[in-house]
C-alpha cells in the first residue's frame, strides 16, 4: 500500500531536516519515503495515516514518528547494528542507508516496540526556543514595570519553564547568569530587546495534555529521541535543561489547554500575567483552538492597568507553517505586535525593524 501524500510529507520534512543541518535525517526519511513507495515495510508502520490527508499527516507530525521511533530504538542499545548505523559524535555522524537496512531488520524483534513508540505524538520541548521567548518576557516586563506570572501550555516537560535561569547569547549581547549550566546562544538580527529591564518571575505553572515526567528514565529517553540525532549541540543543551529542571522541581499538569487556563489562569493585581506556548497551535483541533481563543479574550477584558495579561506565543503562521514568529497581545488595549519572525528551534531570529 502507498500513499502519495504521505510520500510527500516525509521528502518534505526530510528537505526541513537538511536545511536545518540534520544530514542523517534528511537521508533516513528519505530512504522511508523510498520504501513507502514501493510498499515496503514503512507502510505497515504508517497504516494508521494513510489516506488521512495532508493536514491530519502533519497535524500528527508523522515523519518525525517513525523517524524518532527508530532514533529512540537505537539510543538504548537493544539492537546492536540500528545503534552502530546511527550518530554517535560530530566526527561519526552516522550512516542513513545503513541505518534504514538495520531498521527493517530491527523490525523483526521490536515491531511492538516501535509501535508503541510510535502512538505517542512527538514531543520536543526544544530549550533554544527560550531564547525567543526571552525576548517577548522582557517586552512585556519593559511595557508594565511589573514582575511576571508565567504559564505555559503545551508544556511537554516544562524545560522552557525556567527559561530565566538559562544564560542567552543574542548575537553578541548576552542575558542571564553566565555560571548557568543551560548555555543558549541564537543568531540575532535587528534591535536587542530591553536586556536592561529587571525580571522577576514570581509565579510559573505549566500544563500539558501527556506531559513528560523527567524523574522517569523511560520518559527521559522518549524525549530526548525525538531530537535529531546528529545534533547533539541540541542533545547536549536539552540535558542540561533536564538537571536544571529536576533540581528545581518541575511540575507539569496532566490537563487539557482549555479547562486549565479556564480554571488556573486569573490576573493578579501587582503582576503581569503571561500565557505562552511554542510550536503548540498548529497540532490543535477546532474546538480546542476556538475555546482557547474564547479563555484567552475573557482574560484580557478582565485585565487592568494594575494587573494586566499577556499572551506570548511562538508559532508557525497557519497559512504558511515554513514561517515561525513570535506574536505578542498585551491587554487592557489588546494590541496584537509581531515582534520578529524566528527559527522554529530558535536558531535565529529577525527582530523589529527587519520583519
Amino acid at each position: 500500500m502507498t500513499d502519495p501524500v504521505l510520500s510527500a510529507a516525509l521528502r518534505l520534512q526530510a528537505h526541513v531536516c537538511g536545511e536545518m543541518g540534520s544530514r542523517f535525517y534528511e537521508g533516513f526519511l528519505g530512504a522511508i519515503a523510498d520504501d513507502l513507495d514501493t510498499g515496503g515495510v514503512s507502510a505497515e508502520l504508517l497504516a494508521p495515516w494513510i489516506g488521512t490527508g495532508r493536514r491530519a499527516i502533519f497535524s500528527a507530525a508523522v515523519p518525525n514518528r517513525i523517524a524518532n521511533a527508530f532514533t529512540w530504538l537505537a539510543m538504548g542499545g537493544e539492537d546492536a547494528a540500528l545503534s552502530a548505523a546511527f550518530p554517535k559524535a560530530p566526527d561519526r555522524l552516522g550512516d542513513p542507508p545503513a541505518a534504514w537496512a538495520a531498521a527493517q531488520a530491527a523490525l523483526v524483534a521490536h515491531r511492538a516496540a516501535i509501535e508503541a513508540f510510535m502512538r505517542h505524538e512527538p514531543q520536543t520541548n526544544e530549550v533554544r526556543r527560550s531564547a525567543v521567548l526571552l525576548a517577548g518576557f522582557l517586552t512585556v516586563a519593559a511595557d508594565t514595570g511589573l514582575p511576571l506570572r508565567c504559564f505555559e501550555v503545551g508544556a511537554s516537560a516544562g524545560l522552557n519553564l525556567y527559561w530565566d535561569r538559562f544564560h542567552y547569547r543574542l548575537g553578541e549581547a548576552e542575558w542571564g547568569d553566565p555560571a548557568s549550566p543551560v548555555q543558549v546562544p541564537t543568531e540575532w538580527t535587528g534591535p536587542l530587546p530591553p536586556l536592561d529591564t529587571p525580571t522577576r518571575v514570581i509565579e510559573r505553572a505549566a500544563c500539558d495534555r501527556r506531559p513528560t515526567e523527567l524523574a522517569d528514565p523511560a520518559q527521559r529517553r522518549r524525549l530526548l529521541a525525538n531530537i535529531w540525532p546528529d545534533q547533539f549541540h541540541r542533545i547536549e543543551r536539552s540535558e542540561a535543561a533536564i538537571e536544571l529542571a529536576l533540581g528545581a522541581g518541575v511540575h507539569v499538569e496532566e490537563a487539557d489547554a482549555v479547562d486549565w487556563v479556564r480554571a488556573r489562569v486569573r490576573g493578579q493585581p501587582g503582576a503581569a500575567t503571561v500565557l505562552y506556548h511554542s510550536i503548540f497551535w498548529q497540532y490543535l483541533d477546532a474546538p480546542t483552538l476556538e475555546g482557547l481563543l474564547a479563555a484567552i479574550q475573557a482574560l484580557g477584558e478582565q485585565a487592568t492597568e494594575d494587573a494586566p495579561f499577556a499572551w506570548l506565543r511562538m508559532e508557525p503562521k497557519l497559512d504558511n507553517l515554513a514561517l515561525t514568529e513570535l506574536r505578542l497581545t498585551l491587554w487592557p488595549g489588546g494590541e496584537e505586535r509581531k515582534l520578529a519572525e524566528v527559527s522554529p528551534h530558535g536558531a535565529w531570529v529577525r527582530w523589529g525593524e527587519n520583519v
